[in-house]
């Protein structure tokens, strides 16, 4: 009598479960009641779709973790990813997937925004979270580089002037060796010119009386610029009106001032992934000019304070996206991990860098080197087609496991049912934890698959179930003993399952990730309506009919003459 009631209670069970997910799953059977909660189930536990199936934006950024230390790369990346998943959750983007993926050797960021539109839009969404850092001057290192070549330039420039000294074609050599942009392609020819109109260095010689016309002065002439090779053609005019018409070829000269910042600038190895809070600042208590105060977290105070040591009387200079916007002189050592921004910033200027920083700033530079609109019409022909798949599959499997089984495939059927209700609740539900599941066609596929998995537990129980029947044992007796003898199969081919999922999950790509995910969770849930849902519903319904299989679609097996076998029947 107790087993009897602790079934009737497992079998309530069952059907609260069954109504419960079946709710959940598909919330417009609310809409058939008085009371509705179907808009409430709706917009709280919204079934998340994949770029694939409602369009969206698809973005791909290349990192740069070149400046990164090896051990440190895998830390910045995972940083730069958290970075960007907070700002595309500040738009309010909801199921989005942010990925990091590889290219060869290029690490890459993957953004995939459903439901978005303007691609513009969504790039300048992500562009707008700063690149911050914090570099050191690399004035001693490229000093002694810059004295190197501009020794090398301007013995190449006195080769080639005693070349042309020596009577080889002017023209030629200007078309070889110069490096002036707007007369190179010229042979070097700067047409005529007024006094005044070249840098003094290079006007007083072109203008010299006692150089003459049709020759090359024989002397190098360095300016700003380089070193100047300089040959006068002809002239015209006299007095004021005096015009030059000269050629030159030019050797470059590199100076510091002409070095990018991002040269000039060494990096330190403390950025944004080290900041701990930003917030307005002014210069004076309460008045003057507005300016970012940043305070770094434990590890970039120290590398502020080891980075301020060495660095007095320098300038340490803060870059923002790439750029300088700040090179304050360092008066002395700061060891308590606060800085400043300052600049030319109006109070709204401030205040939204301070927002874009707080939202985090990228520990490595990203640069956009993909991009994809997907259009939704082609995801929701997609999803329709899929669905639609499903329901003829889940159709024929249903008249297959009923005709073949009959009564034993009716519960086979209610419970494939139940488990396609729980897993799409499951999906829904997901919403409500830090991990929500977004249906993608691959993910459809891993449902589908598991579909067939569910079924084949079932196939294998109720078929060891049919041989105990075949031996003269009853209904309620054949049934545990299938369900015995089925486990270790069905385990067995559950688990192996598994294990193929995690390796996918572990080493696939996005979409590979996605079906097995889907495929692990219908493996579960397939080995829980196999052993637990569909093994309560039988032994609540089925009574000791044993003498009738009709139903079963299995005739009584006598044994043979002379062979006992327990539970059946001695054969005539």
């Amino acid at each position: 009598m107790k087993q009897n009631e602790k079934i009737r209670w497992q079998f309530a069970g069952v059907l609260g479960l069954a109504l419960v997910s079946g709710i959940i799953a598909y919330p417009k059977v609310l809409s058939y009641l008085p009371f509705s909660a179907e808009t409430a189930i709706e917009q709280k536990l919204k079934m998340n779709l994949g770029l694939d199936l409602q369009g969206g934006i698809h973005l791909e950024y290349a990192a740069d973790t070149s400046q990164v230390p090896a051990g440190k790369k895998a830390e910045a990346l995972q940083a730069a990813l958290s970075v960007v998943e907070r700002r595309v959750n500040a738009f309010g983007v909801g199921e989005s997937v942010i990925q990091l993926s590889k290219s060869g050797s290029e690490d890459r960021i993957i953004v995939e925004l459903p439901g978005v539109k303007d691609i513009e839009e969504a790039k300048k969404m992500l562009k707008e979270t700063p690149f911050l850092e914090f570099r050191e001057s690399n004035e001693a290192e490229l000093s002694g580089q810059i004295a190197l070549a501009n020794d090398a330039s301007e013995k190449q420039a006195q080769d080639v002037l005693a070349r042309t000294l020596a009577g080889e074609d002017f023209a030629s050599l200007a078309g070889t060796y110069s490096q002036d942009p707007g007369s190179k392609d010229k042979a070097g020819d700067l047409g005529f010119v007024k006094k005044g109109m070249f840098v003094p260095e290079f006007d007083s010689v072109i203008f010299k009386d006692d150089f003459k016309v049709g020759t090359i002065y024989p002397e190098l002439v360095e300016s700003q610029f380089g070193w100047h090779i300089i040959k006068k053609i002809e002239t015209r005019g006299e007095g004021d009106a005096l015009e030059v018409h000269a050629a030159h070829i030019l050797f470059p000269k590199e100076s510091l001032d002409m070095v990018p910042d991002s040269i000039k600038y060494k990096t330190t190895g403390l950025s944004g992934k080290n900041l701990k809070t930003a917030a307005v600042d002014y210069q004076t208590q309460g008045f003057g000019t507005p300016q970012v105060a940043l305070q770094f977290d434990s590890e970039g105070a120290k590398l502020f304070a080891d980075l301020t040591k060495r660095n007095i009387g320098k300038q340490v200079a803060i870059f923002l996206d790439g750029e300088v916007v700040s090179a304050p002189t360092v008066q002395n050592e700061i060891p308590d991990g606060r800085a400043v921004i300052t600049g030319n910033f109006t109070l709204a200027e401030v205040k939204n860098l301070v927002q874009r920083l707080n939202e985090g700033a990228l520990p490595v530079p990203i640069t956009l080197v993909g991009q994809q609109s997907i259009d939704a019409s082609l995801g929701e022909g997609a999803l329709r087609q899929s669905v639609f798949a499903g329901a003829v599959g889940l159709l024929a499997v249903s008249i297959f496991m009923v005709l073949y089984y009959r009564f034993l495939g009716l519960g086979a059927v209610f419970a494939l049912l139940v488990y396609s209700a729980m897993l799409l609740a499951i999906f829904r539900l997901s919403n409500l934890t830090p991990f929500p599941i977004t249906l993608t066609l691959s993910g459809i596929a891993g449902f589908i698959l598991s579909i067939g998995i569910a079924v084949d537990a079932n196939v294998l129980i109720f078929e060891r179930t049919r041989e105990e029947l075949s031996y003269g044992k009853s209904v309620r007796k054949s049934l545990e003993e299938g369900f015995n003898r089925a486990w270790p199969s069905i385990r067995d081919g559950h688990v192996s399952t598994l294990i193929t999922t995690v390796v996918l999950t572990m080493l696939g790509t996005g979409f590979v990730k996605g079906f097995a995910v889907i495929l692990a969770l219908g493996v579960l849930l397939s080995l829980f309506t196999a052993v637990v849902l569909v093994h309560t519903w039988l032994r609540f319904v089925v009574g000791d009919w044993a003498e009738d299989r009709k139903m079963l679609l299995v005739a009584p097996k006598k044994a043979p003459e002379g062979e006992v076998i327990p539970g059946v029947k001695k054969g005539k």
